[in-house]
């Protein structure tokens, strides 16, 4: 206990003095927001990593889908590496940067604002990043708490409070800055301890191979499907549910190229050589981290003899696995999902804070607002964001009212469904209109709350929030060139005004070689 004790004093007391060491590069907007456009490629890397692989993916996703998928489950973790990491940052990293800082835009929302001449869209984007990113924020805390009780046995609504408070000291201190190199020691830590948490678990069961072979050994008698109850399904290359797979695929991967607290970080990174080395860096952190999580996740049937699944939900199948280890490894799980969620939870209060700062109440309800009053409301927010979510996760939990995938399933399908195309068709297709972006928001908006409330008049595979969030992705995708294309054509001045930073004129010293002379 004094050993755990120990360790995070230390983590909160670092975390906190970058907090106060970055008030310096807070002091403006663009400072706070984005860390004055200068975030080199490991702090960028580092912040979009830790910012996607939170409690949810260590606790609730690797958990839920490790069980009920098997090792099929390491599925998930490769598309996030190589679509949700890899491809993201080659498809939208250059091209968001340029145009984010050619439109002086510092959020998503200003963005959508700016490239269509529509304030209205704006609002309307502002209004769905604050309703949406609260779901995601109460499940980091669930995830958080059942590792916090294993290990100290503490009442989960004091874990909560105490996370709280101190990532909101160094987000409110600090800014972005202070958010991307906590980012970076988190990320640090988040490396080493799910290897080493991977091979003491695997270890404890004899093994790779031996735990391979347990496996194989097992069979769900109240499987839905035949293929479910067979020996030897939960260590097969697909698993006994591929459908189901590749929706869990398709919404952790493709999900975060339209949320905000993910794209937001290419708009900070400092130039372009940072964006191709960034890539690399953030691809292979994805591979481990998110990889690593379903892979251990893939195992969790092994012990099956300590888990309940009925009674504590898929929630407890991480915690369970880990609870057997040596006391120096669970203070190291339990920093390790400290890092992973304070992390998030940081990028998701300044996203949220700086939306509606600047997107909501600057122009709108106070005029004229310098901009160290604006870092001030920022701050203000980011104090109310905190305590409205802590309230949420307290109360879902105290009510059981769902299970961790679903508040992130609900919350990235809600966002990605609304975002996602016209964000991407925005960046790279001049055709793409105003009425596309209505049509994408409007969308997502009525099927992720109507999957919410009445989830049992959708088809059965769209009951699933996972699924139904990958469905308004792949639905928009599909939406914003068709209506673009039949509604009138956005004004060409606007447009090509967007477009001129991808075709900046330069003048260069030609030489005439004498070959070429005649």
């Amino acid at each position: 206990m004094a050993l755990k004790i120990i360790l995070l004093v230390l983590f909160f007391g670092s975390m906190v003095a970058i907090g106060l060491y970055c008030r310096r590069h807070a002091t403006d907007v663009n400072g706070f927001v984005l860390g004055g456009r200068q975030v080199g490629p490991w702090l960028t890397a580092f912040a979009y990593g830790t910012s996607y692989f939170s409690a949810v993916v260590f606790v609730g996703y690797a958990g839920q889908f490790g069980w009920k998928y098997g090792i099929a489950a390491t599925w998930a973790g490769i598309g996030n590496a190589l679509l949700g990491s890899l491809l993201a940052w080659v498809v939208l990293g250059r091209r968001t940067r340029i145009m984010t800082q050619h439109l002086n835009t510092a959020t998503m929302p200003e963005f959508f604002e700016k490239r269509f001449d529509s304030t209205p869209l704006k609002l309307a984007a502002a209004v769905i990043c604050f309703v949406l990113l609260i779901p995601y924020t109460a499940s980091l805390y669930n995830g958080l708490s059942r590792l916090f009780g294993m290990a100290f046995n503490l009442d989960y609504s004091i874990c909560v409070i105490v996370m709280a408070v101190l990532t909101g000291i160094y987000v409110i201190a600090g800014g972005y800055m202070a958010t991307a190199i906590n980012d970076f020691i988190q990320g640090i830590i988040m490396l080493f301890g799910i290897v080493a948490v991977i091979a003491a678990v695997i270890g404890s069961k004899g093994g790779l191979s031996a735990a391979l072979a347990g496996l194989a050994q097992v069979t769900d008698e109240t499987g839905a499907t035949e293929l479910a109850r067979s020996p030897g399904v939960f260590n097969s290359f697909f698993g006994p549910d591929p459908l189901n797979l590749l929706g869990v695929v398709i919404l952790t991967s493709l999900g975060t190229w339209g949320l905000p607290q993910m794209v937001q970080k290419f708009y900070a990174i400092k130039n372009e050589g940072a964006v191709s080395k960034g890539t690399i860096i953030s691809t292979i952190f994805a591979f481990v981290i998110a990889g690593g999580c379903y892979f251990l996740g893939g195992f969790g049937r092994l012990f099956s003899e300590d888990i309940n699944i009925a009674t504590n939900g898929y929630d407890s199948v991480i915690p369970t696995m880990l609870s057997g280890l040596p006391d120096i490894l669970i203070a190291l799980v339990i920093i390790l999902v400290l890092s992973a969620s304070m992390s998030t939870l940081s990028s998701l209060v300044l996203t949220s804070s700086s939306t509606l700062t600047l997107d909501l109440i600057k122009d709108r309800f106070v005029k004229d607002m310098d901009e160290k009053r604006q870092v001030f409301i920022m701050r203000i927010l980011i104090v109310v964001f905190i305590l409205i979510s802590v309230i949420i996760a307290i109360v879902q939990y105290t009510t059981n009212v769902t299970f961790i995938a679903q508040l992130m399933g609900v919350s990235w399908g809600g966002l990605a469904g609304a975002f996602l195309a016209p964000f991407l068709y925005g960046l790279y297709w001049k055709r793409t209109t105003k009425a596309a972006c209505w049509t994408t928001f409007g969308f997502s908006m009525v099927i992720t709350l109507a999957n919410l409330f009445f989830r049992s008049a959708f088809p059965a595979i769209l009951q699933s929030p996972i699924n139904c969030g990958a469905f308004t992705m792949l639905v928009s995708l599909i939406l914003v060139p068709i209506v673009s294309l039949v509604t009138p054509a956005p004004d060409k001045a606007l447009v090509d005004g967007c477009f001129a930073c991808y075709e900046e004129k330069v003048l260069v010293s030609a030489k005439t070689a004498l070959e070429d002379q005649q």
